[in-house]
C-alpha cells in the first residue's frame, strides 16, 4: 500500500497505491477493526436493501484521491472511500432529494444537517462526503441512502 505521504498514515489518509484495487485484507489493515465492522455493515446493508441492483465498481482517483469503491447502476447510490482508521460514504443529492431532505431537515442529527449545509451545490447536485467513525454516523447514512433511493421490498 502506498500513501499520500512519505510518513506514518494518519487519520484519514487514502489508499493511493495504483497498481490494484485493495482487497478485504487491505481494506482490513487500513480501516482497522471498528471501522471495517461498519464499512462491512454498510456494505451489507446495500446488499440486503438492493439485492442484484448494484456491481460495486473499485475506482482509482489518482494519487491524491485514491481508490474509492462506487455503487452505480444508471445513477450512483453513493461511493465508499476508504481512509486510514475510518470511511467515508459519498451521497450526491440531486433536486428531489434535497427537497426530500429540507422535508425532514428537523429529523437529521445536527452533524448531518451541518455537513448538508456546508456542502457545495453543483449543477448535478449537492455532494456530501460523510466520515463514519461511528454507529450513529453510519444510521445516518442508511437513512439518506433510503430516502435517496427506497429500498426493494423483500
Amino acid at each position: 500500500m502506498i500513501l499520500s505521504t512519505s510518513t506514518l498514515p494518519k487519520i484519514g489518509d487514502r489508499i493511493t497505491g495504483n497498481s490494484t484495487p485493495p482487497d478485504d485484507g487491505a481494506i482490513r489493515e487500513w480501516l482497522g477493526s471498528e471501522a471495517y465492522s461498519q464499512w462491512t455493515e454498510l456494505r451489507t446493508w446495500i446488499d440486503a436493501s438492493y439485492p442484484g441492483v448494484f456491481a460495486p465498481d473499485w475506482l482509482y482517483g489518482g494519487k491524491n484521491r485514491g481508490w474509492s469503491l462506487r455503487f452505480k447502476k444508471t445513477r450512483a447510490l453513493t461511493t465508499l472511500v476508504p481512509e486510514y482508521r475510518r470511511f467515508s460514504a459519498i451521497v450526491v443529492m440531486g433536486r428531489a432529494e434535497r427537497e426530500k431532505f429540507e422535508e425532514r431537515r428537523y429529523a437529521w442529527r445536527p452533524q448531518l444537517v451541518r455537513a448538508y449545509d456546508d456542502a457545495k451545490t453543483y449543477t448535478d447536485g449537492k455532494w456530501l462526503t460523510l466520515p463514519v467513525s461511528s454507529k450513529d454516523d453510519l444510521q445516518d447514512v442508511t437513512e439518506l441512502l433510503a430516502m435517496k433511493r427506497p429500498p426493494l421490498p423483500r
